[in-house]
Protein backbone atom coordinates (compact mmCIF):
# COMPACT_ATOMS: atom_id res chain seq x y z
CA UNK A 1 0.00 0.00 0.00
CA UNK A 2 1.05 3.35 -0.86
CA UNK A 3 -0.23 6.08 1.57
CA UNK A 4 -0.78 9.71 0.86
CA UNK A 5 2.87 10.83 1.33
CA UNK A 6 4.26 8.18 -0.55
CA UNK A 7 4.97 6.02 1.88
CA UNK A 8 4.98 2.27 1.10
CA UNK A 9 3.30 0.32 3.77
CA UNK A 10 3.84 -3.40 3.86
CA UNK A 11 5.16 -4.35 7.27
CA UNK A 12 2.59 -5.02 10.39
CA UNK A 13 3.73 -5.80 14.24
CA UNK A 14 0.58 -7.87 15.77
CA UNK A 15 0.74 -7.70 19.24
CA UNK A 16 -0.95 -11.14 20.28
CA UNK A 17 -1.09 -10.69 23.72
CA UNK A 18 -1.13 -7.84 26.46
CA UNK A 19 0.22 -10.00 29.05
CA UNK A 20 3.86 -10.89 30.08
CA UNK A 21 5.87 -12.78 32.18
CA UNK A 22 8.20 -9.67 33.01
CA UNK A 23 7.22 -6.36 34.86
CA UNK A 24 9.70 -4.21 33.29
CA UNK A 25 9.90 -0.60 34.93
CA UNK A 26 9.16 1.32 31.98
CA UNK A 27 6.41 -0.79 30.63
CA UNK A 28 4.11 -1.07 33.63
CA UNK A 29 3.74 -1.34 37.76
CA UNK A 30 4.93 -3.73 39.61
CA UNK A 31 1.85 -5.24 40.34
CA UNK A 32 0.78 -5.26 36.77
CA UNK A 33 -1.94 -4.10 34.51
CA UNK A 34 -5.39 -5.14 33.81
CA UNK A 35 -5.42 -8.05 31.59
CA UNK A 36 -7.95 -7.56 28.64
CA UNK A 37 -10.30 -10.41 28.63
CA UNK A 38 -10.11 -14.00 26.69
CA UNK A 39 -12.83 -12.95 24.73
CA UNK A 40 -11.59 -9.56 23.82
CA UNK A 41 -8.25 -10.57 22.31
CA UNK A 42 -8.05 -11.82 18.73
CA UNK A 43 -8.71 -15.37 18.21
CA UNK A 44 -5.69 -16.80 15.94
CA UNK A 45 -8.49 -17.31 13.09
CA UNK A 46 -9.15 -13.51 12.92
CA UNK A 47 -5.40 -13.26 12.98
CA UNK A 48 -4.96 -14.92 9.79
CA UNK A 49 -7.96 -13.49 8.65
CA UNK A 50 -6.68 -10.19 9.00
CA UNK A 51 -3.19 -11.14 7.37
CA UNK A 52 -4.61 -12.38 4.26
CA UNK A 53 -6.62 -9.38 3.45
CA UNK A 54 -2.77 -7.65 4.27
CA UNK A 55 -1.28 -9.85 1.76
CA UNK A 56 -3.99 -8.67 -0.85
CA UNK A 57 -2.89 -5.20 -0.54
CA UNK A 58 0.71 -5.32 -0.97
CA UNK A 59 1.67 -6.34 2.72
CA UNK A 60 5.10 -8.51 2.60
CA UNK A 61 6.19 -8.18 6.31
CA UNK A 62 4.78 -9.50 9.74
CA UNK A 63 6.21 -9.17 13.18
CA UNK A 64 4.57 -11.29 16.35
CA UNK A 65 4.75 -8.94 19.75
CA UNK A 66 3.38 -8.77 22.64
CA UNK A 67 3.32 -8.06 25.96
CA UNK A 68 5.47 -11.55 25.66
CA UNK A 69 4.40 -13.44 22.35
CA UNK A 70 5.95 -16.98 23.56
CA UNK A 71 3.24 -17.03 26.35
CA UNK A 72 0.57 -17.19 24.35
CA UNK A 73 -0.81 -20.93 23.73
CA UNK A 74 -0.63 -22.12 20.37
CA UNK A 75 1.54 -19.64 19.25
CA UNK A 76 3.37 -21.44 16.75
CA UNK A 77 0.62 -22.75 14.90
CA UNK A 78 0.05 -18.58 14.52
CA UNK A 79 3.03 -18.62 13.25
CA UNK A 80 2.79 -21.53 10.37
CA UNK A 81 -0.63 -19.93 9.50
CA UNK A 82 0.83 -17.10 8.72
CA UNK A 83 4.01 -18.07 6.85
CA UNK A 84 0.98 -20.32 4.90
CA UNK A 85 -0.61 -17.12 3.21
CA UNK A 86 0.35 -16.40 -0.11
CA UNK A 87 2.57 -13.32 -0.21
CA UNK A 88 3.64 -12.50 2.90
CA UNK A 89 7.36 -13.20 3.22
CA UNK A 90 8.76 -12.82 6.10
CA UNK A 91 7.42 -13.41 10.17
CA UNK A 92 9.13 -12.72 13.12
CA UNK A 93 9.02 -12.47 16.51
CA UNK A 94 10.17 -10.18 19.17
CA UNK A 95 10.53 -11.61 23.01
CA UNK A 96 12.22 -10.88 26.41
CA UNK A 97 13.87 -14.31 25.50
CA UNK A 98 12.45 -16.19 29.38
CA UNK A 99 11.12 -18.77 27.03
CA UNK A 100 13.66 -18.61 24.01
CA UNK A 101 15.66 -21.73 25.37
CA UNK A 102 12.48 -23.56 25.43
CA UNK A 103 11.03 -23.44 22.65
CA UNK A 104 13.87 -21.96 20.04
CA UNK A 105 14.00 -25.63 18.05
CA UNK A 106 10.49 -25.18 17.68
CA UNK A 107 10.47 -21.80 16.48
CA UNK A 108 12.94 -22.77 13.77
CA UNK A 109 10.75 -25.54 12.78
CA UNK A 110 7.86 -23.26 12.29
CA UNK A 111 9.98 -21.12 10.15
CA UNK A 112 9.98 -17.87 11.62
CA UNK A 113 12.65 -15.72 9.81
CA UNK A 114 14.23 -14.15 12.88
CA UNK A 115 14.06 -13.34 16.33
CA UNK A 116 14.88 -10.68 18.66
CA UNK A 117 15.01 -10.41 22.30
CA UNK A 118 15.20 -7.64 24.57
CA UNK A 119 17.76 -7.59 27.01
CA UNK A 120 18.76 -4.10 28.67
CA UNK A 121 21.60 -5.64 30.69
CA UNK A 122 24.19 -8.15 31.70
CA UNK A 123 24.48 -7.35 34.95
CA UNK A 124 21.76 -9.84 37.26
CA UNK A 125 21.22 -7.01 40.01
CA UNK A 126 20.29 -4.08 37.15
CA UNK A 127 18.36 -7.34 35.33
CA UNK A 128 16.01 -7.25 38.66
CA UNK A 129 15.69 -3.93 39.12
CA UNK A 130 14.39 -3.56 35.33
CA UNK A 131 12.57 -6.57 35.03
CA UNK A 132 11.11 -7.28 38.66
CA UNK A 133 12.33 -10.41 37.81
CA UNK A 134 15.09 -12.60 38.22
CA UNK A 135 15.12 -14.38 34.98
CA UNK A 136 18.70 -13.44 33.27
CA UNK A 137 19.95 -16.70 33.89
CA UNK A 138 17.20 -18.08 32.30
CA UNK A 139 17.67 -15.60 29.13
CA UNK A 140 21.08 -16.18 28.66
CA UNK A 141 21.25 -19.67 28.19
CA UNK A 142 18.12 -19.22 25.31
CA UNK A 143 20.82 -16.51 23.69
CA UNK A 144 23.63 -19.36 23.89
CA UNK A 145 21.47 -21.83 22.72
CA UNK A 146 20.36 -19.07 19.80
CA UNK A 147 24.02 -18.43 19.05
CA UNK A 148 25.14 -21.50 19.40
CA UNK A 149 22.54 -23.27 16.88
CA UNK A 150 22.29 -20.75 14.84
CA UNK A 151 18.81 -21.29 12.75
CA UNK A 152 17.16 -18.17 12.95
CA UNK A 153 18.95 -14.71 12.86
CA UNK A 154 18.95 -13.18 15.54
CA UNK A 155 19.23 -9.37 17.00
CA UNK A 156 19.18 -8.23 20.53
CA UNK A 157 17.51 -4.74 21.82
CA UNK A 158 18.75 -2.97 24.33
CA UNK A 159 16.70 0.55 26.13
CA UNK A 160 18.75 2.83 27.81
CA UNK A 161 16.48 3.45 31.07
CA UNK A 162 18.79 4.40 33.99
CA UNK A 163 21.86 5.06 31.77
CA UNK A 164 25.27 3.92 30.02
CA UNK A 165 27.74 3.20 33.11
CA UNK A 166 24.38 2.13 35.53
CA UNK A 167 23.29 -0.82 33.21
CA UNK A 168 27.02 -1.45 31.67
CA UNK A 169 26.18 -1.11 28.35
CA UNK A 170 29.07 -1.26 27.04
CA UNK A 171 28.39 -5.37 28.00
CA UNK A 172 25.82 -5.69 26.00
CA UNK A 173 27.51 -4.41 23.10
CA UNK A 174 29.60 -6.49 23.23
CA UNK A 175 27.97 -9.23 22.30
CA UNK A 176 27.86 -8.09 18.79
CA UNK A 177 31.76 -7.87 19.38
CA UNK A 178 32.00 -11.76 20.38
CA UNK A 179 29.25 -13.15 18.67
CA UNK A 180 27.62 -12.85 14.79
CA UNK A 181 24.74 -10.69 16.63
CA UNK A 182 23.58 -7.51 15.62
CA UNK A 183 22.77 -5.57 19.14
CA UNK A 184 20.44 -2.16 18.63
CA UNK A 185 19.98 0.68 20.94
CA UNK A 186 16.75 1.79 21.27
CA UNK A 187 15.88 5.51 22.15
CA UNK A 188 13.48 5.66 25.43
CA UNK A 189 10.14 7.22 24.00
CA UNK A 190 7.89 9.25 25.82
CA UNK A 191 5.37 6.91 26.25
CA UNK A 192 3.06 5.16 29.24
CA UNK A 193 5.86 4.88 32.08
CA UNK A 194 8.62 5.86 29.91
CA UNK A 195 8.12 8.65 30.62
CA UNK A 196 9.23 8.38 34.28
CA UNK A 197 13.28 7.61 32.71
CA UNK A 198 15.49 10.21 31.78
CA UNK A 199 16.01 10.16 27.69
CA UNK A 200 19.42 9.07 26.58
CA UNK A 201 20.11 9.84 22.99
CA UNK A 202 22.15 8.11 20.14
CA UNK A 203 25.18 10.69 20.60
CA UNK A 204 25.58 10.25 24.15
CA UNK A 205 25.65 6.02 23.44
CA UNK A 206 27.67 5.96 20.25
CA UNK A 207 30.42 8.36 22.13
CA UNK A 208 30.53 5.64 24.87
CA UNK A 209 31.21 3.01 22.50
CA UNK A 210 33.57 4.83 20.58
CA UNK A 211 35.63 5.70 23.66
CA UNK A 212 35.43 1.94 24.39
CA UNK A 213 36.02 -0.03 21.45
CA UNK A 214 37.29 2.76 18.77
CA UNK A 215 35.97 4.78 16.63
CA UNK A 216 32.68 3.55 14.14
CA UNK A 217 31.69 3.70 10.76
CA UNK A 218 28.19 3.77 9.29
CA UNK A 219 26.69 0.15 7.60
CA UNK A 220 25.10 1.03 4.26
CA UNK A 221 23.21 -1.97 3.82
CA UNK A 222 19.79 -2.89 5.18
CA UNK A 223 19.38 -5.22 7.94
CA UNK A 224 15.80 -6.62 8.67
CA UNK A 225 12.61 -4.95 8.58
CA UNK A 226 12.49 -1.90 10.73
CA UNK A 227 14.25 1.93 10.74
CA UNK A 228 17.68 0.67 13.01
CA UNK A 229 20.86 2.45 11.20
CA UNK A 230 23.80 0.67 11.89
CA UNK A 231 27.61 1.32 12.36
CA UNK A 232 30.49 -1.42 11.96
CA UNK A 233 33.26 -1.58 14.88
CA UNK A 234 36.75 -2.57 14.05
CA UNK A 235 37.23 -6.63 15.24
CA UNK A 236 33.06 -6.81 15.87
CA UNK A 237 31.52 -10.00 14.38
CA UNK A 238 28.38 -8.30 14.60
CA UNK A 239 27.16 -4.98 13.79
CA UNK A 240 25.85 -2.42 16.18
CA UNK A 241 22.64 -0.46 15.39
CA UNK A 242 20.15 2.51 16.77
CA UNK A 243 16.72 3.31 16.80
CA UNK A 244 16.58 6.64 17.64
CA UNK A 245 12.58 7.60 17.62
CA UNK A 246 13.39 11.29 19.54
CA UNK A 247 16.76 12.10 18.19
CA UNK A 248 16.75 10.72 14.57
CA UNK A 249 12.73 10.85 13.99
CA UNK A 250 12.46 8.59 10.66
CA UNK A 251 8.49 8.87 9.96
CA UNK A 252 9.67 9.83 6.35
CA UNK A 253 10.47 6.08 5.84
CA UNK A 254 8.30 4.59 8.21
CA UNK A 255 6.61 1.65 6.29
CA UNK A 256 4.87 0.00 9.22
CA UNK A 257 1.02 -0.34 10.67
CA UNK A 258 0.10 -2.00 14.45
CA UNK A 259 -2.80 -4.35 15.58
CA UNK A 260 -3.63 -4.48 19.20
CA UNK A 261 -4.06 -7.71 21.01
CA UNK A 262 -7.45 -6.63 20.86
CA UNK A 263 -8.09 -5.76 17.08
CA UNK A 264 -7.19 -2.17 17.13
CA UNK A 265 -5.72 -1.08 13.94
CA UNK A 266 -2.75 1.75 15.14
CA UNK A 267 -1.03 3.42 11.85
CA UNK A 268 1.21 5.70 14.54
CA UNK A 269 2.33 4.61 18.04
CA UNK A 270 2.06 7.85 18.87
CA UNK A 271 -1.42 8.37 18.24
CA UNK A 272 -5.10 6.60 19.23
CA UNK A 273 -7.01 7.12 15.65
CA UNK A 274 -7.16 3.76 13.29
CA UNK A 275 -9.88 1.12 13.14
CA UNK A 276 -11.50 -0.99 14.76
CA UNK A 277 -11.09 -4.65 12.97
CA UNK A 278 -12.34 -6.55 15.54
CA UNK A 279 -15.53 -4.90 15.62
CA UNK A 280 -15.98 -5.76 11.95
CA UNK A 281 -14.71 -8.96 12.06
CA UNK A 282 -17.33 -10.04 14.98
CA UNK A 283 -20.34 -8.02 13.42
CA UNK A 284 -19.79 -10.52 10.50
CA UNK A 285 -18.21 -8.08 7.87
CA UNK A 286 -16.45 -9.18 4.77
CA UNK A 287 -13.03 -9.23 3.70
CA UNK A 288 -14.12 -6.22 0.82
CA UNK A 289 -15.62 -4.28 4.86
CA UNK A 290 -11.80 -5.48 6.22
CA UNK A 291 -9.92 -3.83 3.23
CA UNK A 292 -11.95 -0.88 2.81
CA UNK A 293 -11.27 -0.14 7.12
CA UNK A 294 -7.53 -0.65 6.24
CA UNK A 295 -7.52 1.75 3.27
CA UNK A 296 -9.50 4.45 5.37
CA UNK A 297 -6.70 4.01 8.36
CA UNK A 298 -3.82 4.29 6.50
CA UNK A 299 -5.10 6.81 4.54
CA UNK A 300 -4.80 8.99 7.42
CA UNK A 301 -1.47 7.31 8.96
CA UNK A 302 0.22 10.59 10.06
CA UNK A 303 2.85 12.35 8.53
CA UNK A 304 4.93 11.72 11.74
CA UNK A 305 5.24 12.07 15.34
CA UNK A 306 5.49 15.10 18.00
CA UNK A 307 8.44 13.15 20.37
CA UNK A 308 9.91 16.12 22.20
CA UNK A 309 7.70 18.69 20.95
CA UNK A 310 4.25 17.93 22.42
CA UNK A 311 2.88 15.20 25.01
CA UNK A 312 -0.50 13.98 23.75
CA UNK A 313 0.04 10.42 24.80
CA UNK A 314 -2.33 9.13 26.92
CA UNK A 315 -1.69 7.85 30.53
CA UNK A 316 -2.18 4.18 29.93
CA UNK A 317 0.41 1.31 29.11
CA UNK A 318 1.26 0.53 25.27
CA UNK A 319 1.18 -3.04 24.65
CA UNK A 320 4.79 -2.88 22.59
CA UNK A 321 6.81 -1.17 25.22
CA UNK A 322 10.00 -0.36 23.36
CA UNK A 323 10.33 -3.55 21.27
Amino acid sequence: MIDEYGREIDYIRISVTDRCNLRCVYCMPEEGVPSISHDEILRFDEITRICRVLAGKGFKKVKLTGGEPLIRKGILSLIKEIKAIDGIENVTVTTNGVLLEEMYGALADAGVDAVTVSLDTLDPEMYRRLTRRGELETVLRGLTLAMRENRIPLKINCVSVYGVREQELLKVAALARDNAVHVRFIEMMPIGMGREFTFVGEEEIRRMLEEAFGPAKTYGGVLGNGPARYWEFEGFKGKIGFISAVSHKFCSSCNRIRLTSDGFLKTCLQFDEGADLRRILREGGSDEALAAAIDEAVGRKPLGHNFGEKNTFPEGKTEECHR
